[in-house]
């Protein structure tokens, strides 16, 4: 499997451990969809392997993280989901203030735009994290029926 082989990579020229409960950890992580807390990845891990300490689930997020096999979303409130970064595109993300949604969106003139602004200050961009904030039209809709 090729996140294996990227994970084993990283591992090796870190000179870190390759450990069953790393490999199990990511290859649970990687098939989730979505984006998630830690308690919500360490739930799931605990689920499919109740000997896996919360502790271990943690550490190994962070290194699919820096092995840039997971992507850390940080949010307004300092809390940070994770979101598997294996055979994705580039996409940006909006987050609903008030029920906490994450939607996904890819948007070519906002990146259009990002690149032309990075030339004007003399910047090469090497890539970014776009995060809008605001009410999705679900928590509207609710604000609008109970007033």
């Amino acid at each position: 499997m090729p996140n294996d082989q990227s994970l084993l990579a990283y591992l090796n020229e870190k000179k870190l451990n390759v450990t069953q409960q790393r490999l199990q950890i990511a290859n649970l992580f990687l098939a989730l969809p979505g984006h998630h807390t830690l308690e919500e990845i360490y739930l799931a891990v605990r689920e499919k392997t109740p000997n896996i300490g919360q502790t271990t689930v943690y550490r190994t997020i962070k290194l699919l993280c820096d092995a840039g096999l997971a992507r850390e979303i940080r949010l307004e409130d300092n809390s940070s989901r994770y979101e598997s970064n294996v055979d994705r595109g580039h996409h940006d993300h909006m987050l609903c203030q008030q029920c906490g949604k994450l939607v996904e969106f890819v948007n070519d003139d906002i990146e259009r735009l990002q690149e032309q602004i990075a030339r004007q200050y003399g910047f090469t961009l090497q890539g970014h994290h776009l995060l809008l904030f605001g009410t999705c039209g679900d928590c509207r809709d609710k604000a609008s029926s109970d007033s």
